[in-house]
């Protein structure tokens, strides 16, 4: 069964049973959250004048990047879509010691038990400013035509999960963005920078969260 751990900072991971690695860093899953994801990605796009976003979340996971998402509404309106083949337990998530280490709100609890909860392919409006859904799905067989601002990668990494770094993948995903549009990951691997580009994003190198060098932002120009 999947482990239930704290990582450094003192928010939860989880141990995944089948791919025997984390969700989240072990130096800490809240600050690889707003490290990669809010400050690289969701900051990013709205310091650029963005108002009305659309994000497409590869690995729901715990829900953690998703929840710190909601939390940072101020202002914009996002339609938030998420990717998880292999959904966590109620017994998992309802554990999760994030509603605390966030001190989020009653109403925002249950909004994040809600997104755990949410079937599939359903949206929900959680705000106003929020409508979320969750579709239990591989990416591989994942299709749309809605198009994105923002794409959160976060995969299980290369050694666990080849095929989701793929160039034939990322091309996939290219044709899912909008003009403008980021894709943002943990992941500084040379291979996977080679497949963005192939399959048309400028990339970009930055700082990554605490434990590791660098991370990745690849642009659609």
């Amino acid at each position: 069964m999947d482990k239930l751990v704290l990582s450094q900072d003192g928010s939860h991971t989880i141990i995944s049973e089948r791919f025997g690695v984390s969700y989240h860093s072990k130096f800490g899953s809240i600050q690889e959250t707003q490290t990669v994801f809010i400050d690289a990605g969701l900051d990013y796009i709205v310091s650029r004048g963005y108002r009305d976003i659309n994000i497409l979340e590869m690995g729901f996971g715990t829900g953690l990047n998703a929840l710190m998402t909601y939390q940072s509404i101020k202002g914009i309106k996002i339609n938030y879509h998420t990717l998880e083949a292999y959904p966590i337990l109620e017994a998992q998530y309802s554990e999760l010691n994030y509603p605390t280490v966030l001190s989020l709100s009653e109403t925002q609890t249950k909004d994040f038990l809600k997104m755990h909860k949410a079937p599939s392919g359903a949206k929900i409006s959680l705000s106003e400013c929020f409508d979320f859904t969750k579709h239990i799905i591989k990416i591989e067989d994942f299709s749309t035509f809605e198009k994105f601002d923002i794409i959160y990668y976060d995969a299980f990494a290369p050694t666990s999960q080849e095929e989701l770094w793929t160039p034939e993948l990322m091309a996939k995903l290219y044709e899912m963005c909008n003009s403008g549009a980021v894709l943002v990951t943990y992941c500084a691997k040379g291979s996977f920078k080679r497949a963005l580009r192939s399959a048309g994003f400028t990339v970009e190198a930055l700082d990554g969260p605490e434990g590791k060098r660098e991370m990745t932002r690849g642009k659609v120009i």
